[in-house]
């Protein structure tokens, strides 16, 4: 089952690091606010008649599985994760108006040490292979993003706590996702985060209809793919995974955007971000090891003391 959540996981970083590519292409005519809001209310739409669907096949969560699931922690949920999307995204694209990608992308993953930490206040065990493959994956993610001096400014302040946020959702999906169904937390999610986005986008943009339609391709790509199938994708991936663990796996979406950058914008990808990369798939391996013997060791103790 690990194994599994971990495939799905990577699939979610692979998705959320070429989506990078939809996302510059799609800022050159429209604004952060306007782009996330569009984006977040297609991911939510595109969700619906997958709901649809599933109830179909399920019988619409008849019998045990339907007394399991709870609307009041599906609506928490959803709404919990949507004002934190709506404020990571936010601050994200916000931020790098003052500061450059390479140093964006390196803050931002410094969700990969703030979910580890937070877990221990939320007593979640975190080994010492762990902590060393979140050294390894940080100096991965320094020789990706990192080419010139660290310094502190306004957009690098700004990204730090959309970090800060992006690993809060992290926990709370984590907290959340084995008590409801993944697709209709994560489609609530969306919403709340699109119509978060409009008053501000109404306030401090100029939406127009002309601009979408330029960038329709990058919209559909973000907000089908990125939103709504990534996003559903962590959700169901996260479900019974330690979040540190997780947040490593997630990571990868820094290696992606670069080979994505590669390959479609003719980026160049140097030896500095090849060594980047592995360090990166380095750090994920090393880190998936102690769970495995960590879920043993519990289960073994749970038939002993059964």
């Amino acid at each position: 089952m690990k194994v599994k959540n971990g495939m799905i996981l990577a699939l979610v970083s692979f998705i959320w690091g070429t989506s990078f590519v939809a996302q510059s292409m799609g800022m050159e005519y429209l604004e952060p606010f306007t782009f996330n809001g569009v984006r977040c209310l297609i991911g939510g739409v595109v969700l619906i008649p997958c709901i649809w669907l599933i109830n179909r096949l399920t019988g619409n969560g008849s019998g045990v599985e339907k007394e399991k699931y709870k609307k009041k922690d599906l609506y928490i949920g959803g709404i919990a994760c949507g004002v934190l999307l709506f404020l990571a995204s936010s601050l994200q694209q916000i931020g790098i108006q003052y500061t450059t990608a390479g140093k964006s992308g390196f803050i931002t993953a410094f969700y990969i040490v703030m979910v580890p930490v937070l877990g221990i206040f939320l007593k979640k065990a975190v080994g010492i292979k762990v902590w060393l493959g979140v050294a390894l994956a940080l100096c991965g993610l320094y020789f990706l993003c990192i080419n010139e001096a660290l310094t502190i400014n306004k957009g690098d302040i700004l990204t730090l706590v959309c970090a800060l946020v992006f690993s809060l959702h992290i926990m709370v999906i984590d907290y959340f996702s084995p008590k409801v169904e993944g697709v209709k937390m994560s489609c609530i999610q969306f919403f709340v985060a699109g119509v978060l986005s409009l008053p501000f986008m109404f306030l401090f943009e100029t939406p127009k209809l002309l601009n979408m339609g330029l960038s329709m391709g990058s919209l559909l790509y973000a907000g089908v793919l990125s939103c709504g199938v990534a996003y559903t994708l962590q959700i169901i991936g996260q479900k019974n995974m330690n979040p540190a663990i997780a947040s490593l796996i997630l990571s990868m979406e820094a290696c992606f955007s670069v080979l994505a950058g590669w390959l479609v914008l003719k980026e160049t990808l140097t030896i500095r971000e090849g060594l980047g990369c592995i360090f990166m798939f380095g750090a994920i391996l090393l880190a998936q090891f102690p769970e495995r013997k960590v879920e043993k060791v519990e289960e073994r103790e749970a038939t002993d003391n059964g």
